[in-house]
């Protein structure tokens, strides 16, 4: 470790609210070239109704626009997040299906940008966002960049999930190796019946760890209850 990232993570782990963190990421970005940073933390359960908590250094008229107009839900690179750890560089092609976002974007100094997310096996997901308003990152300047700017994601993401907590798996009773089993094969597509013939137990065993299973996830449905577990890795 170099004496910039020694530098870095000292002052994030001394760091005791988001908005601390955010400061010292913002003011590494600046030295990595990027005017700007943004920081976004979601959790990918209830499938239905995830939560998203951001936090950017943008200018506050383009965060609350973003907002209002919805464009988290459509934004091209938060749909590249959640499913890839993959970086993604800004571009036209990139932004092709939002359109309106992207010249609002720009209209605000936001014309060049780099992101990547990191994964938690809890379900949760944190993508950093570096951009400046000019000079187009090159292949040079990304080779030459892109160990520290890998850091600095993992990093930065590490700081912010020991400030904001909020796991899914806060409060959920561990689950049984029984249970474990009932619902992988539930996620199978399995009867009781057929998870009975394949376990050498009765439907009612299966059914009883099956609701167990229900209770501890706050599940309604078995199925529901074997796509939430596999959602917090308690499947693996």
């Amino acid at each position: 470790m170099d004496e910039w990232t020694q530098d870095v993570l000292g002052r994030l782990n001394e760091a005791s609210e988001p908005s601390q963190v955010l400061a010292q990421v913002s003011g590494a970005a600046g030295q990595l070239g990027f005017e700007h940073c943004a920081y976004g933390l979601r959790t990918l359960v209830p499938f239905t109704r995830p939560k998203t908590l951001i936090f950017s250094t943008y200018d506050e008229r383009w965060s609350r626009r973003y907002i209002s107009a919805g464009y988290l839900q459509v934004d091209p690179t938060v749909a590249h997040g959640v499913h890839s750890g993959a970086p993604v560089v800004w571009s036209n092609e990139v932004f092709r299906a939002a359109p309106q976002m992207w010249d609002e974007a720009r209209s605000f100094g936001l014309r060049v940008g780099w992101a990547q997310s990191v994964f938690e096996p809890d379900a949760r997901v944190g993508m950093l966002t570096l951009a400046r308003s000019g000079e187009p990152l090159t292949a040079a300047e990304m080779r030459a960049k892109d160990p520290l700017l890998q850091w600095l994601v993992i990093t930065a993401h590490r700081a912010f999930c020991r400030l904001l907590g909020g796991s899914p798996l806060a409060g959920v009773e561990p689950l049984t190796a029984r249970q474990v089993e009932v619902l992988r094969w539930t996620g199978d597509g399995k009867t009781s019946d057929e998870i009975a013939c394949i376990l050498c137990i009765s439907k009612p065993t299966v059914d009883f760890h099956l609701r167990n299973a229900m209770a501890k996830l706050g599940a309604s449905t078995k199925s529901s209850a074997a796509a939430f577990a596999s959602r917090l890795g308690l499947l693996n």
